[in-house]
């Protein structure tokens, strides 16, 4: 069934390739993806447009990878064309990332026990207010007062953080 689609197949890859092996190597490639569908149980109305699909494919993934590959050795290049770090990657963004995550935790865990309950289930866990309310035996209304409560406390840490202090009461502690 297959075997009629081969020459047109290659002649097509050959044209895209720059090489009559790669074109083959494509070609099979495609072949044993039809193959291994129809051997699973797939039924192919149009196996030439699925050879062709897949041969298009597998063109675009081989022209995906010769571009990744497609660069200077880092190791080649002047210190000075080196690509900066990412900012995140940085000792002082690390750093104050690091310390940014410590005094939310604090301020989280500074919360009365019922308001950082109904937070954390609404924030980390991503509960609706009225299964909050359900499992915490309370009205809808009361989780949406503890809620507010988390977001104005965490509201207050993070001018803290912009304002230099890194603390919500705008103390600098050590």
């Amino acid at each position: 069934m297959f075997e009629s689609h081969y020459r047109e197949l290659l002649k097509f890859l050959a044209q895209k390739v720059a090489s009559r092996e790669d074109a083959a190597d494509l070609a099979q490639e495609s072949y044993v993806r039809v193959l291994t569908m129809a051997r699973g149980g797939k039924a192919i109305a149009d196996p030439r447009a699925l050879l062709y699909r897949i041969a298009r494919n597998l063109l675009v993934d081989r022209h995906r990878a010769v571009r990744v590959r497609d660069h200077d050795a880092l190791d080649a290049l002047a210190e000075a064309d080196l690509p900066p770090a990412p900012q995140q990657d940085e000792p002082e963004q690390l750093c104050a990332a690091t310390q940014a995550a410590r005094a939310y935790v604090r301020t989280i865990e500074s919360l009365s026990p019922r308001t950082r309950e109904a937070f954390v289930m609404h924030l980390y866990d991503g509960l609706p207010q009225s299964e909050i309310a359900r499992r915490m035996g309370i009205s809808r209304s009361m989780v949406e007062k503890h809620i507010v409560r988390g977001l104005m406390a965490c509201r207050a840490c993070r001018s803290a953080l912009h304002d230099g202090t890194g603390h919500p009461d705008g103390q600098d502690r050590e």
